[in-house]
């Protein structure tokens, strides 16, 4: 594919703007869907504020809206990107390209395509996957690296097959998603039961029906969708690979890692560590996976604070 003069079209239907419930007062106003053509493949992105670019990435097995309830205060600061990668919402969804190498480069095309030459960025779970592989493959590219609530693969210990029933419980999913195709046989029909239990089981403070409603209504009614949010995970080999080779040239950039204390904890910094030279940690109380959800004001911040050198032009 190359990059196309055409205008896109607005996004509309499920998974867009104007579909989304449960929006902060006054979003709409602010933010707007539109679709953008990298050249390999066309992403959807919210868009909206001002001040220097901020892209945010959500996790599995959500959209852009994971960070809905952050990007208003947000967007006083800084114009806010979050996408929805490959594979995800409104996103196109080819049946490769699901390794971070090519989810880092289809984010740093994002972001030349809408004009930022640098950028910051915050990434959640399989988007902390994503923002690690940006940072470290385009160093050039970001000036300051948020994450929350992930290991890395290949940069991580592999935690051990027969861990404890509380590593199991959080982890077992990872074997699961990586099936080749029975994880789709018998996910399928069954949707609302498979991913409403991954926000059950690791939200301390748990999520609104509507919003579990909204996540896996999106997957239940498309079977390409529902078939690349397991892709990340059968990437997981090269992107591990990849991992590996990236451990070697180290981040110098500043990174703050995010935890929920009743979930990850301690364990995004030490990831972190292992890759990067200046690292803080926040460990959020009460909160389970999801902070940027779950704790919504102490996330936007914790983002604030950390982002403030930035936004005031003093990273170069």
């Amino acid at each position: 594919m190359t990059a196309s003069t055409t205008p896109l079209p607005v996004p509309d239907g499920f998974g867009a703007v104007s579909r989304a419930p449960g929006l902060p007062p006054g979003f709409t106003e602010t933010f707007t869907g539109r679709y953008v053509d990298t050249g390999d493949v066309r992403l959807h992105a919210v868009v909206g504020g001002e001040g220097p670019p901020l892209l945010l990435l959500a996790g599995w097995p959500q959209t852009w809206y994971a960070w809905r309830l952050v990007m208003p205060g947000l967007a006083r600061n800084f114009r806010v990107i979050a996408v929805d990668p490959r594979g995800v919402g409104l996103s196109d969804k080819p049946r490769d390209g699901y390794d971070t190498g090519t989810l880092a480069r289809d984010m740093a095309a994002l972001m030349t395509a809408l004009g930022h030459d640098r950028f910051a960025m915050a990434g959640h779970d399989v988007g902390m996957w994503i923002a690690y592989a940006v940072a470290a493959d385009h160093p050039e590219r970001v000036a300051r690296l948020a994450v929350a609530e992930a290991a890395i693969p290949g940069l991580s210990p592999s935690p051990p097959l027969f861990g404890d029933r509380q590593a199991n419980d959080r982890l077992w999913h990872f074997g699961f998603n990586r099936l080749g195709e029975l994880n789709e046989q018998l996910v399928r029909g069954r949707e609302h039961l498979y991913f409403s239990h991954q926000f059950e089981s690791k939200a301390v403070q748990k999520f609104p029906a509507d919003v579990v409603r909204y996540y896996v209504d999106h997957l239940a009614s498309d079977a390409d969708a529902l078939r690349a949010s397991f892709a990340f995970y059968r990437a997981l080999d090269l992107t591990a690979a990849q991992n590996e080779q990236r451990r070697k040239r180290r981040l110098t950039l500043p990174v703050l890692a995010i935890a929920g204390a009743a979930n990850s904890g301690g364990l995004v910094a030490a990831t972190m560590r292992l890759a990067a030279d200046d690292v803080d940690s926040l460990i959020i109380p009460d909160c389970g996976h999801y902070p940027a959800e779950e704790a919504p004001d102490a996330v936007l911040t914790a983002l604030i604070r950390f982002l403030a050198p930035y936004r005031d032009g003093a990273d170069v």
